[in-house]
């Protein structure tokens, strides 16, 4: 049985060697428009990737059926990379499936062709043919999801650093506006910014300032007391802006005890406060003038 197996895809890698320029251009005919993207695609870009990709098949498929096999690792790195490619060019799942898919009925074509006079072994040779492409296609799918999916999380990663902004309000004193809620994947990145400005910037005060948080529960108010510890084992005092009547009201509420760390109501109060602890003190122009006069 083995051997009849790889004797049928061996005949499958010479029908393709013998087929190969038939096969290519029926396969370039059978894609839809809407798997050619020319929009999103070079047709010399396509063409070079069906060109390889049939290459690799006619010399892999020789070797049995098992795309997971050492033989078949060019085609898959192959995948992969098309995979990749066509995720950041924004082609569908769909889509970059049917680049395998679509090549079923060119090689049905060639199949029939070489084995028309055998029945049977036209009929297992298109079987072990459609086995082979729908792993190879599966493949192409589920490296398409995986390179999505890293896509995204990058992307989740870049808002978390751009929605967590560092600003140095004046000398020795930061300031961390937060907007949205605040989970724990976000209060890591929080405190690693928080922390890094402190060390780069020697500051003494930093102001966390809320008031672009919706509402704060147990969870939130958890996440900004490990924010504050942090900061203030890196020698930075906290300090919490933005603390609206309604919030006040939920953290009495909900038992939550802010005792240890100073509140303000608006950002300009802690500024003010910051200020002040720092040894920094403004004098209003008007009055510097009468005293001088």
């Amino acid at each position: 049985m083995a051997t009849t197996t790889v004797n049928q895809n061996a005949s499958l890698a010479s029908i393709i060697e013998r087929r190969r320029e038939s096969i290519l251009a029926e396969w370039l005919r059978e894609m839809s428009g809407a798997t050619r993207r020319s929009d999103l695609m070079k047709e010399s870009e396509l063409q070079g990737q069906c060109g390889q990709f049939l290459d690799l098949l006619a010399r892999a498929s020789g070797t049995g059926t098992n795309v997971q096999a050492a033989a078949y690792e060019p085609l898959r790195e192959m995948l992969l990379d098309i995979s990749r490619v066509r995720v950041q060019k924004g082609f569908t799942p769909r889509e970059t499936a049917m680049f395998v898919f679509s090549i079923k009925r060119p090689l049905f074509t060639a199949i029939r062709e070489a084995h028309g006079k055998d029945p049977v072994a036209m009929a297992e040779q298109m079987w072990s043919t459609t086995e082979l492409l729908d792993s190879l296609g599966l493949y192409t799918t589920e490296a398409y999801l995986k390179s999505r999916e890293e896509v995204i999380r990058r992307q989740q990663e870049d808002m978390l650093e751009l929605s967590t902004p560092v600003v140095k309000l004046w000398e020795g004193i930061l300031a961390l506006p937060l907007i949205g809620t605040l989970d724990s994947a976000r209060t890591q990145v929080v405190m690693e910014s928080l922390l890094e400005a402190i060390v780069q910037t020697n500051s003494r005060v930093a102001i966390i300032d809320i008031t672009g948080v919706p509402t704060v529960d147990t969870v939130v108010a958890q996440h900004l007391l490990k924010t504050v510890t942090a900061a203030r084992l890196m020698g930075a005092d906290c300090i919490i802006s933005g603390v609206r009547p309604q919030i006040a009201q939920t953290i009495v509420h909900l038992g939550i005890n802010l005792l240890d760390v100073t509140t303000k109501a608006t950002l300009s109060d802690a500024f003010g406060l910051a200020m002040h602890r720092s040894g920094f003190s403004f004098i209003r122009s008007d009055k510097k003038e009468k005293r001088d006069n």
